[in-house]
């Protein structure tokens, strides 16, 4: 690890009087205006819920495939134009699994996304058993001329926890896809969810500091473990609450900073469930709030993303 990436003494110029790295900041730098990601279901499915590997897809779901912002491109640019008429974007393939279909298709549909005059680039998510020769290659040749990011579900590195959630993949799957992305220079993105049944805090942070470990990782993303209508763990334990209050819950994401490398672009650090489907825990709607307070707790401590833990034996 460089030695930017645990830098003690101050928070790195870069975080833009923020205490981490976030994405908003970094594309802002890259692009040179504020560019957003605009949220598009491409109609693709997911082996966990065609019966290629599974139905019902991941135990944490919606209906959706956690796609529920996702709308026409055009509605949402005609949005966000009103307020940032400057701004640039990059189309997210968000729903469900986005590399999951015949290369053909793929490559149509990423194009057809590419050719709009307003897109900068692209943004598109998927499952790490859903990354064959063919599609690498093709993200590889977009990856050439394109600003381009892979993000990949992993939620967890304990594989009790994803066996329970119906993940249907291996760790060593896992590590599989982001050794061949690297190979090909294809920044990634990876997703964990803090506060999955039967974790404890240990297990999260061994998540955390287990992709935290992966060279040249360009982001990831932390999700609050929200129950949804529509997903199997609503069925299965409806009355699951996965931290029980907001303090309990930025107290961990900070700790989770302090371990991810100052380098990595942070993407997320909270849920983002519609409140018409949200069950628990029911304080998470307010993302702002949230944020917030992690910011506070970042400055009561002073301490940022990257900077270790030294009173706590975390070097």
């Amino acid at each position: 690890m460089n030695k930017m990436d645990h830098d003690t003494s101050r928070p790195p110029q870069f975080f833009k009087g923020l205490r981490y790295n976030s994405i908003s900041n970094y594309l802002k730098d890259h692009f040179g205006s504020k560019t957003i990601k605009l949220s598009i279901d491409g109609g693709f499915s997911c082996p966990n819920r065609d019966g290629s590997k599974a139905f019902g897809g991941c135990a944490f779901c919606s209906d959706s495939g956690s796609g529920e912002f996702s709308s026409n491109i055009d509605d949402q640019i005609e949005l966000y134009s009103r307020k940032w008429p400057s701004a640039k974007y990059i189309g997210y393939f968000q729903n469900h699994t986005n590399t999951y279909a015949p290369v053909s298709e793929l490559r149509e549909k990423y194009y057809s996304i590419l050719k709009d005059p307003r897109v900068s680039g692209l943004a598109i998510g998927t499952r790490p058993d859903c990354l064959p020769e063919d599609v690498l290659d093709l993200l590889e040749e977009i990856n050439k001329d394109h600003f381009l990011w892979v993000e990949l579900g992993l939620q967890t590195i304990h594989e009790a926890t994803a066996k329970n959630l119906n993940r249907c993949y291996d760790l060593e799957e896992f590590d599989r896809a982001v050794s061949e992305l690297r190979k090909r220079n294809i920044r990634t993105v990876v997703h964990l969810i803090l506060g999955l049944p039967g974790e404890t805090r240990d297990m999260m942070l061994e998540s955390v500091r287990y992709v935290s470990s992966i060279p040249g990782l360009f982001g990831m993303k932390l999700h609050l473990m929200n129950l949804v209508k529509g997903s199997s763990m609503a069925h299965d334990i409806p009355e699951y609450v996965s931290f029980p209050d907001i303090d309990s819950y930025v107290e961990l994401v900070t700790e989770c900073l302090e371990i991810i490398p100052s380098s990595v672009t942070i993407h997320r650090l909270t849920g983002d469930a519609r409140r018409d489907i949200l069950i628990s825990p029911i304080w998470s709607f307010n993302k702002r709030t949230i944020l917030n307070r992690i910011n506070d707790r970042l400055n009561l401590l002073d301490t940022w993303q990257g900077k270790p833990r030294v009173r706590r034996g975390v070097q």
